[in-house]
């Protein structure tokens, strides 16, 4: 399985994560059940992981988003930015250009025209804070 297509997959777990109170094995065994995409160690490690550091990241969101609150931020555009972000801060494998360019394919393929605007623009904004750019 590709990276971009872990990525993918971890998008939609996480998307469908954002709506209710459902653990994480709840999710992952929805999506088993529907067996509508791929899902691995590394998807499942991914989703994991996205999820346990998803307050610190909501925060890292939530300050570069300037005209929106977090909570106004339509959950696709989150779902992504979370697993960008996430890349960002926390995957050394992942090259930060290579989070962002990612994070905007998902964004033109999943959200409307304005929100890979919006993406693209608050991820090259964390990138230029941070000054250990990978």
């Amino acid at each position: 399985m590709k990276r971009s297509e872990v990525r993918e997959a971890v998008f939609f777990l996480t998307f469908e994560k954002m709506f209710g109170d459902r653990t994480l094995d709840e999710v992952l065994d929805a999506a088993y059940e529907a067996d509508v995409f791929e899902i691995n160690d590394d998807v499942e490690n991914m989703f994991r992981a996205v999820d346990e550091k998803k307050d610190e990241i909501d925060g890292i969101i939530a300050s570069f988003s300037e005209k929106r609150q977090f909570s106004r931020i339509p959950k696709v555009s989150a779902a992504i930015l979370r697993i960008a972000v996430y890349e960002m801060m926390f995957d050394d494998s992942v090259p930060d250009n290579v989070a962002i360019s990612e994070a905007v394919i998902l964004t033109k393929k999943f959200a409307y025209e304005t929100d890979v605007q919006f993406v693209n623009g608050l991820l090259g904004a964390f990138f230029r804070s941070r000054g250990d750019n990978k």
